[in-house]
This record gives structure tokens, C-alpha cells and sequence, in this order.
């Protein structure tokens, strides 16, 4: 399962547009899903979209650390916290580029299974972040969005220049 990076006029159509609800829970669903967990482990990715390997569809995977690796399919946010953490992020799409985004400490984020059973999860610290990061995916937003115009500009002359792109 290729990663879609940034910079590659196909692969970038694909993450910029607004994934569409999964509505079928089937066997193959299930499938994807495995293969997408096995994708974002063999990356050393902490959260994985469907859009960044090429399916416009509303489903992500997380897991790290001590978060079992778990699938939302057509998550929603629910509730935030006003209190705000600051992680430096990166992205399996902007590969080797981080810089330091705001978003709400904890969230609630309700979703289905691979099973398309409904369930609802908070989440803090972390874990809030890839959630809130994975489902920006979901939206076509990447990580970058979130940056000044200045920092943003930086940021992808230097991956524009490590990728080749220039």
C-alpha cells in the first residue's frame, strides 16, 4: 500500500478533497483497514487516512505506544476542550518535514467500527492530536493548513527541495 505524498499532482488531488462517508461494512472493508494498520506500522506512522493511500473515503487507523492500533470509519467530533496542547506534528504525506501545531487537548469523537457498530471515545493529550490530525485527512486538510503563511512557505521550500520537486 503506497503512502500518497504531497507534491505529486494525482496523489495530491486524492488529499485535498473531502473524503466520502463509508456507507457498506464488509468483508473487504475489513480487509483495508488491516492493510492500512499494516501500512502505518511498517511507515513507523502513529495515524493513517484512507486518502493518504489513495481511497477518498472516511476511515483512519491509530495506534502507538500503548494505544492498540483501532479504525474510526466516518468519525465526528464531538465535543473539544478549550484548553490547547502544542505537538510538533509530521505526516506520512509530507514525509521528513514537522513543525508545531495547536489543537484542543481532549476530544470526544464519535464513530463506527470496522463491524459498523457505533462507539465514542475520549481522548487527551496525544492521542487527541492524531485523532484531530488523521480526521483533518478525512477533510482534505494536512498539517500545513495549520501554519502561518510564512512558516508553511518555509516548510515546503525545504520539502519541495528534499523530494526533488523544485
Amino acid at each position: 500500500m503506497d503512502i500518497y505524498k504531497l507534491g505529486f499532482s494525482e496523489e495530491e488531488a486524492v488529499l485535498r478533497e473531502v473524503a466520502k462517508p463509508v456507507t457498506e461494512f464488509t468483508p473487504e472493508l475489513k480487509e483495508f483497514i488491516s492493510q492500512m494498520i499494516d501500512s502505518m506500522i511498517k511507515s513507523n506512522g502513529v495515524g493513517l487516512a484512507a486518502p493518504q493511500v489513495g481511497v477518498s473515503q472516511r476511515i483512519l487507523v491509530v495506534g502507538f505506544d500503548d494505544v492498540k492500533p483501532m479504525a474510526l470509519i466516518n468519525p465526528e467530533i464531538i465535543e473539544t476542550s478549550v484548553e490547547e496542547n502544542v505537538y510538533e506534528e509530521g505526516c506520512l504525506s509530507v514525509p521528513g518535514m514537522y513543525a508545531k501545531v495547536t489543537r484542543p487537548k481532549e476530544i470526544k469523537v464519535q464513530a463506527w467500527n470496522e463491524r459498523g457498530r457505533p462507539f465514542t471515545i475520549e481522548a487527551g493529550g496525544m492521542l487527541a492530536t492524531v485523532i484531530q490530525h488523521e480526521i483533518d485527512h478525512l477533510n482534505g486538510v494536512l498539517f500545513i493548513d495549520h501554519l502561518t503563511e510564512k512558516s508553511r512557505e518555509k516548510l515546503l521550500k525545504k520539502y519541495n527541495k528534499v523530494m526533488g520537486l523544485n
